[in-house]
């Protein structure tokens, strides 16, 4: 991951890589960045709700983000529910995506809001019971 220093001078933001906004349009035609990042606070939530989660798997974000292979319709405006299989080492992971749109204050980017591995059971459950917005071919 890429540092980017904030004006205040801390070390909070990190480029995680950039999304196709033609997958992602199925969440909003408004994405006015593809550019994605994680803040040290939502890096800090992985931690304390999904222990040692964003150490093993953060590798994986820009993949994640880049290529999901399911978009699930979440519960907040402008946000993306994705999941990913990693075939690698077959696991699979769940993360949600707040998308930056001409909404949001200037300079907003894409964002990791939260991001843990998942079992196959959860999987399943998520693709059964959720609206399916996209799917990888």
């Amino acid at each position: 991951m890429k540092e980017i220093h904030t004006e205040s001078g801390n070390n909070e933001v990190y480029t995680i890589g950039k999304i196709d906004r033609n997958i992602y349009k199925c969440i909003t035609d408004d994405i006015v960045t593809d550019e994605v990042i994680i803040t040290d606070r939502q890096i800090q939530h992985i931690k304390d709700r999904h222990p040692n989660d964003y150490e093993r798997f953060s590798k994986y974000f820009f993949e994640i983000v880049a290529a999901p292979d399911y978009i699930i319709k979440a519960n907040r405006p402008k946000t993306a529910l994705i999941l990913k299989e990693i075939k690698d080492d077959g696991e699979i992971f769940k993360a949600v995506l707040r998308l930056a749109t001409s909404t949001d204050e200037i300079g907003y980017k894409n964002s990791i809001i939260t991001f843990m591995k998942i079992d196959l059971k959860e999987w399943r459950r998520l693709l059964k019971n959720k609206e399916i917005l996209y799917k990888k071919e």
